[in-house]
């Protein structure tokens, strides 16, 4: 494979993984394009529970990558993780699926043992992990072009208005109904994917 001119990585939402349906459709696009020429390394990570883990974790990646392009997509939590990152290298991209805005406040809430959605395998969410998503939170982004917002209006965990002025600026694709999780996300997949790819 030749030296990967970019970078996407993808990060699941709280309680999700790499096998979410969403993850894995965008994986196998980014996996066309591979096959087409294009050089284009993936990354979608199971993330700790821990905010401050799960972000070195990620560092570490993009540190060690010759690629030196960068896109973060990221799903609900994984949207507010994408959004810190972004913010953490000017020269990234970022694309926010019904991203928790205020992921502290949303995720306070759920301290105590919790399973994983998929895999009903149990982990603590600590009260410690809420702290670190305050120190992660990003008030105000910066070059609002390098951001791709979808939101659904039919989101039933997330206020999508909140989402729209979070991100001034950015390329917003709003949806008319659907859910937290997208079900119809495969009609948006080509614009995530165009959006990531395009330098």
């Amino acid at each position: 494979m030749p030296t990967p001119k970019l970078l996407i990585v993808y990060l699941h939402g709280f309680r999700s993984s790499p096998n979410s349906s969403k993850a894995q459709l965008t994986g196998e696009a980014i996996a066309s394009l591979v096959k087409d020429g294009q050089a284009i390394e993936w990354y979608c990570p199971q993330l700790p529970p821990s905010p401050q883990a799960a972000m070195t974790m990620v560092k570490q990646k993009i540190a060690e990558t010759k690629a030196k392009d960068l896109c973060i997509i990221g799903s609900s939590l994984g949207g507010f993780y994408a959004t810190y990152l972004a913010e953490q290298y000017p020269h990234a991209k970022a694309i926010m699926l019904n991203p928790a805005v205020r992921a502290a406040r949303e995720l306070a809430p759920y301290v105590g043992q919790l399973t994983a959605y998929d895999s009903d395998e149990p982990f603590d969410w600590r009260a410690e992990y809420v702290e670190q998503l305050k120190e992660q939170q990003v008030e105000e982004i910066t070059h609002a072009e390098r951001y791709f917002l979808l939101a659904a209006k039919g989101d039933e965990l997330l206020d999508w208005h909140e989402m729209v002025e979070h991100y001034p600026g950015a390329k917003h694709l709003i949806i008319e109904g659907s859910d937290h999780g997208i079900s119809e996300y495969p009609l948006y997949l080509d614009q995530v994917v165009g959006f990531a790819s395009q330098y």
